[in-house]
Parts: structure tokens; C-alpha cells; sequence
């Protein structure tokens, strides 16, 4: 049995700042479903929010504006507490990361630039041309290495242990040998990223299934907020790979069939620069009601910013759309359509990303702290990752040192990973029954139609029945390959289980909010309910199935609004 002092599941940005910032005489280790650098937050494009005030027309920002940007954008769930928190650690991380060396954009006299994106009221966004998350996780992953940190690559977490109320390690699946393996640690973060593939169309890597949120859940602690689901307004049609926002703060336009910029019915002010619930509903709205391009998508206009531009700030969308449109930006629209994208909730942790289970931490895309609350700007997740990263990993830190050397529970780890050999073994030996991709695919396709960007009872009801006769069906599922190494159908397999509860734990929440708030719009309830909703949804599970509750929202000097965009 492995043994360590800080495990930290996923080696994408929330876990490599973690790694980064544990104490350094500790023994840490990263294990991750795949290389760290092919981890999803590679794939973020746009930029990273801080108000460093670089840009000409942002002179006047500050963390505090950034900070209402951020609650108004949340539809005021956020946690403001948090917010400050982010917003004002926001300014010392991106300049911490420009001194490890992440070759941001930088403006003629070489301070950092900055752009416009959605909800914003300055343009805050730092970037490296649309490849910002690509080469933050670069200079992580590089300084880990010079850390020593050590790295379990292409390893799958099959269970968190918890016992008599803490954290004693991680059960997981090696692919290269085909082995189950007992993993200790004193204290264990998750940074296991969303939940994106839940969803049939998605930004999201083919490897964002969401089991990290589901194992916690699974060993008792909460989910929040998860009714909470971001869709991003402009994926490439057909194939959803995510067209940047800074495509719009560039100044590209949307148009409707017509040839008409239709943001101006939806957020006069604001236009294409609305927050992202805002304008995903706008574009979904104009292809319901036939204004779409063959009633099917819309146009991102970007021609008239210019040959130059493009291929200066937006490189890769131009060679996405070459590769997997056949279409050159430079001179013809990028035909586009909402999908999820990010998830607003995750696994219940504080500001300090710690969880109801002693020794458990969680970061990143799979935590909810709230600093997002109904919707997340563009920009923020990053930032999110990257601060709430270090803090997880300084927070892990003090525990380990504070804490006793305690090996009683050993052989519940031990015994855990026994358990999971059986049960590799009962499906290996099955001959027949359910193929899990089609189990799979089926349950996309009801969370695409059933629990989109507009919702109602009857279709969110429909969805729980649905989710309750796959996971009947799920019991008779089996892996039709024989060989253990790399079998990518166990991997699913074991991830479905988590599949299943989070979309059940969403469209719980989603039937139970009585109220349009954020991403999450109610057909059946379309205005915003402060009255009774202005609370957190807290999902535990129990042995006669999720148990609902409510948390408040922790407020501050922001007091709930109107949002006009």
C-alpha cells in the first residue's frame, strides 16, 4: 500500500496549484486520469480575471469592482465572502504566475493585457492570445516537476474511504497493469474537475464524467447548488467544441438569419458582452422561434476585425474552425450553438476548501464555495482554480502537520481494494447484459432534452423517471472486453455509478427551485424569487435515497438586484 501525506486527485490547474503550494517537507502526489497536461483545463481559452487596471479603458477597476461583477453575474448567490476573497487574491496570483514564467499577451509597454469578456464593467481579462489555460497548466506542471512533486499518471480513483468520520485515502484502478491499488493519505484533495459529458452536447473533454463529485457524494458529503448548470453560448455547431468569449470581447457579433445583431432585444447595453445565462438563451431562443441559420445555429461574425487581429489574438479558434469546419474565420462567420459547459455546483467545501469529512479538501471546477453562485463570468474559472488550488493546498498542509500518525484504519483501505478486485472480477466473468455506452449515450440524451437551458416540471419529472430505470439497468451492465490493462470500458463503467447520481442530484434541485435564477430558467417560474429562494440546495445522500436541505446565502454589502445588462 502507497502512503502519503497530501493526494491530490486531477492534475489539472485547482490540483497542480495545490501540489505547488503544500508544504514542501511534505509528501505529495498528484494522480490523474491522464497525463496532467492533457487535463481539460488545457482546452480553456479566453483568459484569467484580475483587476490589474493595464488595459486604457479599465484604469479605474479595482477588486472590489471585480467583486460585484462577480455577485451581480451570480444572480447574487454567491458567497460573498468568497468573492472578496478570489477577487482580492486575484491581482497577487496573476502577477505570481507571470513570475514563474507564463508568457501572457502583453500590450506595447509590456505590462499584461487585458480584455473585455461577458458581465464585466472593465476590461480585466488577462490572456495568452486564446491558449491562457494551455500555458497556466504548462508553468505548473513545470514547477512541480522542479518540485518534486510525485505523479501517478493514468491512474483512475475508484472510491474515496472514509471512516468513522475521516479521510484515510483513495482506492484506484492503475490502467497500465489492470491493478486495483490501496492508496493512504493523511489528507486527500479533489480536483476532479465537472461534469460536462453528462450532457450530450459539451465543451467538455470525452474524460470530464464527473466521478470525483460523485465519490464524494458517495462517502456522505454534500452537493450544492448542482440545479446550477452552465451552458456557454458559442460552441462550434455540429461539433461543440468551445468557441472563446474573447472571440466576443475581440468585438464579434452575433447574427440571426435576418443578418440582424439580435443581443439588442436581450441586453440592449450590453449586447454580445452580456453574462453567459443571458446570451445562451438569447441564441437558443432565436433558433426555437426560427431565426436560426437553417433553424439550426447562428453566426459569430469576426470578419471585420481584421486579418491582423485574428491571427494575432485568436489563433487557435482560427485553426479550430479550419480543422473541424472547414471554414477560415478571417473571411466567413463560425456558425455556433449553445452547450454545457461548467458546473456552477460541486461538492460542498468552505473558503478554506475544506469539507464536512475531516482530512477531505476539494478545488476547481468540482467544488462549490460559492464563488459562481447561478452563473459563473467567463474568466472566473481559472481564477477559481488557481486560487482556491493554492488554498486547498495550504489548508491540506496545516492538517497534515497539526495531525497524528494514525495507522488503526489501514486495513479498511486494504479491504476497500479488495472489494473492488471482487467486483472487477464478477465483471469480467459476465457474459452478457447491458452495453454501458448505450446506457451512456441514453442518459445524455435525456439530460440534453429534458434539462437544458429551459426547463419545466413535467420535462425535469420526466427526467427522474428516466434516470431511475437506467440505474436498474445499470446493475446488469458488463465490460465485453476480457483484459484488465487500459480497458476504457471499466473506466466508464465505474464513472457511470457517479454519472448517475449527479444528474439525479440535478434534476432534484431543479424540480425543487421554484424560481428562474442565474442558468437555471423555469419555464413554469420564470422570475427571480428572492423571497424563497435566495438560499443554497444541499444535496445529501442517505439510505433511502438524496435527502434535500438548504443553506443560506452568506451576503454582504452587494444587496440583491435586478440584473440589467
Amino acid at each position: 500500500m502507497k502512503n502519503f501525506d497530501i493526494l491530490i486527485v486531477g492534475g489539472g490547474l485547482a490540483g497542480l496549484s495545490a501540489a505547488l503550494n503544500a508544504p514542501p517537507r511534505l509528501k505529495v502526489a498528484v494522480i490523474s486520469k491522464v497525463h496532467p497536461l492533457r487535463s481539460h483545463s488545457v482546452a480553456a481559452q479566453g483568459g484569467i480575471n484580475a483587476a490589474l487596471g493595464n488595459n486604457p479603458d479599465g484604469k479605474d477597476d479595482s477588486w472590489k469592482k471585480h467583486a460585484y461583477d462577480t455577485v451581480k453575474g451570480s444572480d447574487f448567490l454567491a458567497d460573498q465572502d468568497a468573492v472578496n476573497l478570489m477577487c482580492k487574491s486575484a491581482i497577487p496570483a496573476l502577477y505570481e504566475m507571470d513570475g514563474l514564467g507564463a508568457p501572457f499577451s502583453r500590450f506595447t509597454d509590456g505590462c499584461i493585457a487585458q480584455r473585455p469578456f461577458g458581465g464585466a464593467g472593465y476590461p480585466r481579462t488577462c490572456y495568452a492570445a486564446d491558449r491562457t489555460g494551455m500555458v497556466l497548466l504548462h508553468t505548473l506542471y513545470e514547477q512541480c516537476i522542479r518540485k518534486n512533486v510525485h505523479f501517478h499518471d493514468e491512474w483512475l480513483v475508484t472510491n474515496l474511504v472514509v471512516h468513522e468520520g475521516r479521510c484515510q485515502g483513495v482506492v484506484a484502478y492503475d490502467l497500465a497493469s489492470g491493478k486495483i491499488m490501496p492508496l493512504k493519505a493523511k489528507a486527500v484533495i479533489f480536483a476532479t474537475g465537472g461534469y460536462g459529458r453528462v450532457y450530450l452536447r459539451s465543451t467538455n473533454a470525452f474524460i470530464n464524467l464527473g466521478s470525483g463529485i460523485g465519490m464524494a457524494y458517495k462517502a456522505g458529503i454534500p452537493l450544492k447548488d448542482m440545479e446550477f448548470v452552465q451552458f456557454h453560448p458559442t460552441s462550434l455547431y455540429g461539433k461543440n467544441i468551445l468557441i472563446t468569449e474573447g472571440a466576443r470581447g475581440e468585438g464579434g457579433y452575433l447574427y440571426n438569419n435576418k443578418g440582424r445583431r439580435f443581443m439588442e432585444d436581450y441586453a440592449p447595453s450590453a449586447m454580445e458582452l452580456a453574462p453567459r445565462d443571458i446570451v445562451a438563451r438569447a441564441i437558443q431562443t432565436e433558433i426555437d422561434k426560427g431565426n436560426g441559420i437553417d433553424d439550426r445555429f447562428v453566426h459569430l461574425d469576426l470578419r471585420h476585425l481584421g486579418r491582423e487581429k485574428l491571427l494575432k489574438r485568436l489563433p487557435g479558434i482560427r485553426d479550430i474552425c479550419l480543422l473541424f469546419a472547414g471554414i477560415d474565420l478571417i473571411d466567413s462567420p463560425i456558425p455556433i450553438e449553445p452547450a454545457q459547459h461548467y458546473s456552477m455546483g460541486g461538492i460542498d467545501v468552505d473558503a478554506t476548501c475544506a469539507s464536512s469529512v475531516e482530512g477531505f479538501y476539494a478545488a476547481g471546477e468540482c467544488a462549490c464555495i460559492s464563488v459562481h453562485g447561478a452563473n459563473r463570468l467567463g474568466g472566473n474559472s481559472l481564477l477559481d482554480a488557481v486560487v482556491f488550488g493554492k488554498i486547498a493546498g495550504r489548508t491540506a498542509g496545516e492538517y497534515v502537520e497539526g495531525a497524528a500518525e494514525d495507522n488503526r484504519f489501514d486495513r479498511v483501505i486494504v479491504q476497500h481494494a479488495a472489494e473492488w478486485n471482487t467486483k472487477v472480477e464478477t465483471l469480467m466473468a459476465k457474459d452478457g447484459g447491458e452495453n454501458i455506452y448505450k446506457l451512456l449515450f441514453e442518459l445524455k440524451d435525456v439530460m440534453s432534452e429534458k434539462t437544458g437551458i429551459f426547463r419545466s416540471k413535467k420535462n425535469l419529472e420526466e427526467a427522474l423517471q428516466a434516470i431511475s430505470t437506467l440505474r436498474e439497468r445499470y446493475q446488469n451492465a458488463y465490460i465485453f472486453g476480457s483484459c484488465r490493462r487500459y480497458c476504457q470500458e471499466f473506466v466508464t463503467l465505474v464513472e457511470f455509478d457517479s454519472m448517475l447520481d449527479i444528474a439525479e442530484v440535478i434534476v432534484l434541485g431543479a424540480i425543487n427551485r421554484e424560481e428562474t435564477r442565474g442558468s437555471h430558467f423555469r419555464l413554469d417560474f420564470d422570475k427571480r424569487n428572492d423571497d424563497d429562494w435566495l438560499k443554497h440546495t444541499l444535496v445529501t445522500p442517505s439510505e433511502k435515497g438524496p435527502v434535500i436541505g438548504y443553506k443560506d446565502v452568506t451576503l454582504g454589502e452587494y444587496e440583491p438586484v435586478e440584473r440589467k445588462y
